[in-house]
């Protein structure tokens, strides 16, 4: 479970209007949140749950993703890009 140390900003009235937590803390929520996904995993999520609804089988899903450009599937995992990310 996620324990959130935060400070609340509060108005001239006394009504909350903003939250300061530790950054480590919103790199974990946006991380539990899928905030931090590109744009490739999303669209990969995206199909998982329509091939679920499908019920698509995973021998079906691969050899339909087989398909796809290779270029495609690995276009951000670069040395370069994996690093940029950690």
């Amino acid at each position: 479970m996620l324990t959130v140390h935060k400070k609340i900003v509060l108005d001239e009235k006394g009504n909350p209007t903003e939250v300061i937590i530790p950054w480590k803390v919103y790199k974990e929520m946006e991380e539990l949140l899928g905030l931090d996904l590109d744009k490739n995993a999303i669209e990969d999520l995206k199909q998982a749950k329509e091939d679920r609804e499908k019920r698509v089988s995973c021998k079906e899903g691969i050899k339909r993703d087989s398909r796809r450009d290779v270029k495609t599937l690995f276009k951000n995992t670069t040395r370069e890009n994996v690093a940029k990310k950690t």
